[in-house]
């Protein structure tokens, strides 16, 4: 950086943190001014939620670019929903924005704590991805500094090779300086929701295939329970609700219960697990309810426990998140979460969605199938079954998300993605050639040199 040719040594104690615990010596440089804090950095950062390490340095750097300052909306039509904001800005921040004037990102991924940059970077998707697909298909534009340090639009039709690598790209493209996103109009702030118990994992896959006329879908699901109960799970769909549905008054996020220290590891077990599973099957007193729900609750549930991730204790944990082909069937979906279930991966979340057409990235994540996300608390026997899950995930023909993840190999990474990787890797060497974008997911992921 211009400012600072000879950055300061790291401090014994300094180091930047992935949600799920992995963490790397390094630091944030932050600053309102994106063009100037991300000149000369080799990866940028926002609020930090990727579990695994792609938010996290390669071996050797010392300093990242730290967004969240660069925060600010540059432009909003009221009558189109068109936003255009800095990468810094939060998916919470437009939320309390824009959610009262009648517009509402066109996805939102499971929590609110996410930047539009992030959003972009990791091309996520949510409950709705059977309908709106990723958040690729709903932003306009972007512009990036990238490594030859020119400042570049990029769109579908203004440098479409960067545009789409840039989507689902990891941060490994350019430093992403603002976003031109199309927001979508709601009929009201509230969610109407249904949310439905099943008592098998036949049952409540051929729920989620039956629900795909409701606009969002997501089915959690028991794996700790066994015989005739294994799979049992809640099956929830919901819709905005219409003005005549709905509360008065705009919903807001309240407040909440925080974890305040780590959880000593023994207090996560099986025994635990089970109580905890058969606890929240049985939450909802009737098998069936309706009604108006707050989008907070509805989309983010788990930002309502503030520092929740420290449930697993030091150790953290990491999610395998995984899509596995339609054409796969339905029965390669319980096998998956049989893998689970044999070698006593104990976890508090498995969570199903049914998800449409590949997202418009080059490396996205989702394509028509079943996604399942499987929390997994890091220990001795977490690279076994990963590994077993990712051979699994092989052989059907599916793929990971890199957002979740911060222990596949190498190997069965570039055997998945076989055929969409060289594209990827000359959409790089186009713009990038002497790879001045590294992560520490690339290094682990891709060969990039440490």
């Amino acid at each position: 950086m211009a400012s600072r040719d000879l950055p300061a040594p790291l401090g014994p104690h300094e180091r930047l943190q992935g949600w799920g615990g992995l963490s790397a010596p390094g630091r944030e440089i932050r600053g309102e001014d994106l063009r100037a804090v991300t000149e000369g950095a080799v990866l940028s950062r926002g609020l930090g939620r990727s579990y695994g390490d792609a938010a996290l340095p390669p071996p050797g750097v010392s300093q990242v670019a730290g967004t969240v300052l660069g925060n600010r909306f540059l432009d909003f039509d009221p009558t189109t929903g068109l936003v255009r904001a800095e990468a810094g800005l939060s998916l919470d921040t437009l939320t309390r924005v824009l959610l009262p004037k009648g517009w509402f990102s066109p996805v939102a991924p499971g929590t609110r704590f996410v930047t539009l940059g992030g959003m972009a970077a990791s091309d996520i998707h949510g409950k709705n991805h059977h309908v709106e697909g990723t958040v690729g298909r709903h932003i306009r534009a972007m512009t990036l500094r990238v490594a030859s340090g020119d400042i570049v639009r990029c769109s579908a039709d203004e440098h479409p090779d960067l545009f789409f690598a840039t989507l689902g790209g990891m941060g490994l493209t350019g430093h992403i300086l603002d976003v031109e996103l199309q927001l979508q109009a709601v009929s009201s702030p509230w969610i109407w929701r249904e949310s439905l118990q099943i008592p098998n994992f036949e049952a409540l896959l051929e729920g989620l295939e039956n629900s795909a006329h409701w606009p969002q879908t997501v089915a959690w699901i028991d794996t700790l329970a066994t015989g005739a109960n294994f799979g049992r799970g809640v099956l929830m769909r919901g819709r905005w609700a219409e003005p005549h549905e709905a509360p008065g008054g705009v919903p807001s996020p309240g407040w909440g219960p925080s974890v305040p220290f780590n959880i000593p590891g023994f207090v996560l077990n099986d025994l635990t697990m089970k109580a905890f599973n058969l606890a929240y099957y049985h939450k909802q007193l009737t098998p069936f309810i309706e009604g108006a729900v707050s989008p907070y609750s509805w989309f983010w549930p788990l930002d309502a426990v503030h520092n929740w991730s420290r449930a697993y204790g030091k150790r953290g944990f990491t999610q395998h998140q995984a899509i596995i082909p339609r054409e796969a069937g339905r029965d390669k979906v319980r096998e998956f979460c049989e893998i689970l279930a044999r070698r006593g991966g104990t976890g508090f979340l498995c969570v199903i969605k049914d998800c449409g057409p590949e997202g418009e990235g080059l490396l996205s994540f989702p394509k028509p199938g079943m996604s399942v996300a499987l929390d997994l608390p890091c220990g001795p026997g977490l690279q076994p079954l990963i590994d077993e899950l990712n051979r699994f995930i092989l052989d059907v023909g599916g793929r990971i998300y890199l957002t979740k993840d911060g222990f596949t190999r190498r190997d069965h990474f570039q055997a998945m993605e076989a055929e969409r990787l060289p594209r990827f890797t000359e959409v790089r060497d186009t713009w990038d050639p002497e790879r001045a974008f590294r992560s520490a997911l690339s290094v682990r992921l891709l060969g990039d040199d440490a």
